[in-house]
């Protein structure tokens, strides 16, 4: 079973928490793929990450790219895992693979959005239902996150 993380959002930006979730990804030794509810919000979080630090950049990969399996970031918005990925993002309501191919599966989603909200419960109860471990972690007014559930 798959250990599924929840990111309730209320001030920072979706850009932002996904490429610190994602370093941290990395530092682990993981590989991830994040998946995206649309093409074009795949395609800016792509050019997002090329330029978030002037010290760095996230290596990373889109369909467009070609080479996926070689990417340890891989930017979608389908279901496919071409980098062999451990761990799994999905952001703004992208519709769900199956979560048992991953070692982690992080949901993050917009806490000023009830349409995310209600999607996020949905999401909540289908994973608890399906036996993943699920964890809640909420935004605090520092702009880290305090585990909730």
């Amino acid at each position: 079973m798959s250990e599924v993380l929840f990111y309730h959002l209320q001030g920072r930006t979706l850009e932002s928490v996904v490429s610190d979730l994602l370093e941290k990804s990395l530092e682990r030794g993981w590989r991830a793929v994040v998946q995206t509810g649309s093409a074009e919000r795949r395609d800016a979080l792509d050019s997002y990450l090329w330029t978030y630090r002037e010290d760095s950049f996230l290596p990373h990969g889109t369909p467009a790219d070609g080479e996926a399996e070689a990417q340890p970031v891989f930017l979608t918005d389908g279901p496919e895992n071409p980098n062999s990925a451990n761990v799994r993002f999905l952001v703004d309501r992208a519709a769900v693979p199956d979560l048992a191919p991953y070692e982690r599966v992080v949901f993050i989603f917009d806490g000023n959005d009830e349409q995310s909200i209600g999607d996020a419960r949905l999401r909540w109860r289908e994973a608890k239902a399906a036996g993943h471990t699920v964890t809640y972690w909420k935004e605090n007014e520092r702009g880290g996150f305090t585990k909730m559930a």
